[in-house]
C-alpha cells in the first residue's frame, strides 16, 4: 500500500495530479484545496496517500498532511459517502470546518459540497458527532469538558441569536467558541464580540 509520494510535480488537471517518482508517474485523485495548495508543475512536491484496491481498479488519492488523509477516511465511514463524494467535501470545506460544522450541528454546511443532498447532510451530521477528534478550542476543554456546548448556556445562546441574525450557524459556532476560548463566557460579551469578528471577517 502506498502512503506518501515524494517527487517532482508532473501535470495536474481538475481533480487529479501525477507526481513524477523516479520516471514514473503516479496518478492521484485530490480535492480542489489540495490542487490549490500545491507547488508550480516542475517543482518538489510530497502528499500523503490513500490506496484504495478494489477488483477492477487501483485508485490513489492524495493529501497535503496525513490530518487530511485521516479526515477523508472518517468521511467514507459514512453510509453513501464514497471517495469522490469525500473529496467533494473536502474540496468545499476545510478540516476545521467540517469538525465545526459536525460540532455545530450545521447540515447546510455539508450542502455546499456536489453530490451532497438534504439526507446526506444529517446522516454526516449525526454518524460523525462520535467519531471526530474534539476541537482544539481551549473553550471546549475548559468549559463543556470537551462535549457540545449544551442547550441554554451562553455558547448556545449567543450561536442562536447570530443564527437569526442570517449568520450561517458553522460560521456562528467557530467565532463564538473562539471568543469564548478567551474566557468570555458572558452572553452579552459572546454576542458583541463574536459580531464584531463576523463583522470584520465579512468586511
Amino acid at each position: 500500500m502506498i502512503a506518501k509520494l515524494r517527487g517532482r510535480l508532473d501535470s495536474l488537471g481538475e481533480d487529479w495530479v501525477v507526481v513524477d517518482v523516479g520516471g514514473v508517474g503516479y496518478l492521484l485523485f485530490c480535492a480542489t484545496r489540495t490542487l490549490s495548495a500545491l507547488p508550480p508543475i516542475g517543482e518538489a512536491v510530497e502528499l500523503a496517500v490513500e490506496t484504495h484496491v478494489r477488483e477492477d481498479h487501483i485508485h490513489l488519492y492524495g493529501f497535503t498532511t496525513a490530518g487530511e488523509r485521516e479526515m477523508f477516511r472518517t468521511l467514507t465511514t459514512v453510509q453513501g459517502v464514497g471517495a469522490k463524494v469525500a473529496l467533494a467535501i473536502q474540496s468545499a470545506l476545510s478540516a476545521e470546518q467540517v469538525s465545526q460544522a459536525i460540532m455545530a450541528g450545521d447540515q447546510s454546511a455539508f450542502k455546499r459540497a456536489s453530490g451532497v443532498g438534504p439526507k446526506l447532510a444529517a446522516r454526516l451530521v449525526v454518524e460523525l458527532k462520535d467519531k471526530l477528534p474534539a476541537l482544539s478550542t481551549p473553550f471546549i476543554a475548559t468549559a463543556t469538558g470537551g462535549k457540545k456546548p449544551l442547550k441554554g448556556d451562553p455558547v448556545e445562546e449567543a450561536v442562536s441569536a447570530l443564527v437569526n441574525l442570517g449568520y450561517s450557524r458553522m460560521d456562528a459556532f467557530g467565532a463564538v467558541t473562539r471568543i469564548a476560548a478567551a474566557g468570555n463566557v458572558a452572553l452579552s460579551t459572546l454576542i458583541r464580540d463574536s459580531l464584531r469578528e463576523l463583522g470584520s471577517a465579512n468586511g
